[in-house]
C-alpha cells in the first residue's frame, strides 16, 4: 500500500499501475491538470516518494535561481511546472513550486544533464553522491534509495523532465516501464497544449469576429475635404502609417482622432488585423487591469473564465488609447512595459505572454502640463509621443464645411426617411460664421437636429445666438465669448443629466440616453469639462 500518515511503507511499481495512470491522464485537456495528474499518480499508486516535471522556457528569474553561477546560457531552463510528495520526518508537502529547485539550468547536475542530452537516467545506490544532489542530508533522512530521470519527447523535440525518487530501489525493468510511462505522459502534454492552443484561438476569434462586427456598426468612414489643414494632416498620416512607431494623435475632442488612428492601421502592414479601440476614460477605475491584459479563471470573485484583455486581442494589430490620461497612475507603469519590453501577464496568471502591437495613443489634455504637474509621467510620454499627430478643429477647416455638411445630412436622411435638404448660400455663410467648440461631432448633431425641425422645408441650425440667448437668461451680465458659453452650457447641460439619472451613465437610463448621445462621448465630456459625477445611490 501506498504511505498514508508518518507511514514510509511503498509498494514496488508495476506496469499495470503506470497504465492505469496513463489512460486517466489521456483524457485530460489541460497542460496544468495533466501534469498534475502525472505527478500525483507517481506518489499516490506507485508509491514513490516525490515526483516532479520540469518543462522547458525562457530564463527569467536569473538574478535569484541558486543555480545561476553554473548556467551557461540563460536564454533557456527548465522550469518547475509539477510536484508531489510528502515527508516522512514531518510530513511537509512537497507540491509547492516556488522552492530553490524551480529552476534548473540545462546541463547542470542530473535535472539539467537528462533535459539538454536527451538520455534518462539511473541512480540504484548512489542517490546520496554529491555529484548529482545538493542535499545529501535530505536523501538520507527522507530515506530515498533511488532515482530515475527520464526526458518528455514528443516529435523529437525535449520538452521537458520527468524526476522520480523512491523509498525502494528502482529496478532496470522499472526504469524501463517509467520510460514508457514518460512517452505516453509526453503525448499527452502535447495533446493538452494542441487542445488550449486551439481553445485560445477559438476565444480570440470569437471576441475578434465580435469586435468587428461592433465596428462595422460605429465606423461613420474616413476623411472629406481639401482645406490645407486636413492636407497637411493626412501627409503626416502617410508619412508614419508603413512604420511600426507609436502615435500620439493632440487636439480636442471631436476632430476625429478615430478616425485618424483607422487611417494610420488600414495604411500599415498589420491592415489585414483588427484595430482595437479602448476608450480609457469610460473604463472603471477597478476594472482597467483586467479589461487591458485579461484576468484568470479564479483571479477574483466573478471571474469564472479565461479572459483575453484587450492587449491580446489586438497582438499582431494594433490598439488605439483613446483619452490616455485617464489611465490610473498605478497600471502606466505596466503599460510602460508592455510597450518596452512586449510582454505582459493576465491578472491572477504567472505566465508571461508575448505581445507584438503597435499602440496609438490619442487626449485632449496638454501632456506637456500634466508632465509639470506630475500627472503623467516622461517615460510614457516618450514612449507614446513618437510621432505626435496634431487633429485640425473644425474652425480651421472652414473650406471643408460645405462638403462635410451633405454628407452628414445624408445620414440622418436616411434614417428618418425625409429627403436630403438643398443647402442655401445662407446656410453656408451661418455654419462658416460659427466658432464650433464642439467640432465635426457638433455639426452632426446640429445638421440632424435642423432636419428634425425643419420637417422637410428650408434648414434653419440653432447656433451661437441660441446658445447665447439660452446662457444669457441664465446670466444676464455674463462676459463670457461664444465658446466658453458653449462649454458652460454644455457642462451645466451634462451635471444636469447626471443629476437626474443618479450619476449613472450607461443604459436606457442613464445621462447618455437622456443627452442623446453615445456613453463613450459623455464620458469623454466628462473628463475633458472636469466634471464629478455625483456617487450613486
Amino acid at each position: 500500500m501506498p504511505w498514508i500518515g508518518d507511514s514510509c511503507n511503498l509498494v514496488q511499481m508495476d506496469l499495470e499501475l503506470l497504465q492505469s495512470i496513463s489512460l486517466a491522464v489521456s483524457q485530460v485537456r489541460t497542460v496544468e491538470t495533466v501534469l498534475k495528474m502525472i505527478v500525483s499518480g507517481l506518489v499516490d499508486t506507485a508509491g514513490v516518494a516525490l515526483a516532479r516535471i520540469w518543462l522547458l522556457g525562457p530564463g527569467d528569474v536569473c538574478s535569484t535561481c541558486r543555480m545561476s553561477a553554473e548556467c551557461a546560457d540563460r536564454r533557456t531552463c527548465l522550469h518547475l511546472a509539477a510536484s508531489a510528495g510528502r515527508s516522512c520526518a514531518g510530513g511537509a508537502d512537497w507540491s509547492g513550486l516556488n522552492g530553490g529547485f524551480r529552476r534548473f539550468p540545462l546541463h547542470v547536475r542530473k535535472i539539467g544533464w537528462i533535459a539538454s542530452t536527451g538520455e534518462p537516467m539511473l541512480i540504484e545506490h548512489s542517490v546520496s553522491d554529491t555529484k548529482w544532489t545538493l542535499h545529501p542530508d535530505w536523501v538520507r533522512t527522507e530515506g530515498i534509495h533511488g532515482f530515475a530521470g527520464h526526458p518528455l519527447v514528443f516529435g523529437g523535440e525535449v520538452l521537458g523532465v520527468l524526476g522520480v525518487f523512491a523509498r525502494t530501489h528502482i529496478d532496470r525493468q522499472q526504469f524501463k516501464w517509467l520510460r514508457v510511462f514518460a512517452d505516453q505522459a509526453s503525448v499527452s502534454i502535447a495533446n493538452a497544449r494542441a487542445f488550449e492552443s486551439i481553445q485560445s484561438m477559438q476565444l480570440r476569434a470569437e471576441q475578434e469576429n465580435d469586435y468587428l462586427k461592433s465596428e462595422v456598426k460605429a465606423n461613420l468612414g474616413g476623411f472629406r475635404g481639401q482645406s490645407p489643414a486636413l492636407k497637411a494632416m493626412l501627409a503626416q498620416i502617410e508619412q508614419v502609417a508603413p512604420t511600426d512607431a507609436s502615435v500620439l494623435i493632440l487636439r480636442e475632442s471631436g476632430t476625429g482622432k478615430e478616425l485618424v488612428a483607422r487611417a494610420i492601421h488600414d495604411n500599415s502592414r498589420r491592415a489585414d488585423r483588427v484595430l482595437v479601440k479602448v476608450n480609457c476614460a469610460s473604463i472603471p477605475r477597478e476594472l482597467f487591469e483586467s479589461e487591458f491584459f485579461g484576468h484568470a479563471k479564479g483571479a477574483f470573485t466573478g471571474a469564472l473564465r479565461d479572459r483575453i484583455g484587450r492587449f491580446e486581442l489586438a497582438d499582431g494589430g494594433s490598439l488605439f488609447l483613446d483619452e490616455i490620461a485617464e489611465i490610473p497612475l498605478e497600471l502606466r507603469s505596466k503599460l510602460l512595459r508592455v510597450l518596452q519590453e512586449g510582454e505582459f501577464e493576465r491578472v491572477g496568471d504567472e505566465r508571461t505572454r508575448p505581445v507584438n502591437i503597435r499602440v496609438i495613443a490619442a487626449t485632449n489634455r496638454d501632456l506637456k502640463k500634466e508632465m509639470a504637474a506630475g500627472r503623467f509621467g516622461s517615460d510614457l510620454y516618450f514612449r507614446l509621443g513618437v510621432f505626435p499627430i496634431q487633429t485640425p478643429p473644425l474652425r480651421d477647416r472652414l473650406e471643408d464645411l460645405t462638403t462635410l455638411a451633405v454628407d452628414y445630412l445624408e445620414q440622418p436622411a436616411k434614417r428618418l426617411n425625409v429627403l436630403v435638404p438643398r443647402l442655401t448660400a445662407e446656410n453656408v455663410r451661418e455654419l462658416c460664421n460659427y466658432d464650433w467648440p464642439g467640432n465635426v461631432r457638433e455639426l452632426q448633431n446640429v445638421l440632424e437636429r435642423a432636419l428634425i425641425v425643419s420637417g422637410g422645408r428650408d434648414l434653419r441650425f440653432s447656433l451661437g445666438d441660441s446658445n447665447e440667448s439660452m446662457v444669457n437668461r441664465a446670466e444676464p451680465a455674463s462676459p463670457l465669448n461664444t465658446r466658453t458659453q458653449f462649454l458652460e452650457l454644455e457642462r451645466r447641460q451634462i451635471v444636469e443629466a447626471l443629476e437626474k439619472t443618479n450619476g449613472k451613465v450607461y443604459g436606457t437610463d442613464g445621462a447618455a440616453a437622456l443627452l442623446g448621445m453615445r456613453p463613450t462621448t459623455l464620458s469623454s465630456k466628462i473628463a475633458a469639462l472636469k466634471i464629478r459625477r455625483p456617487e450613486r445611490r
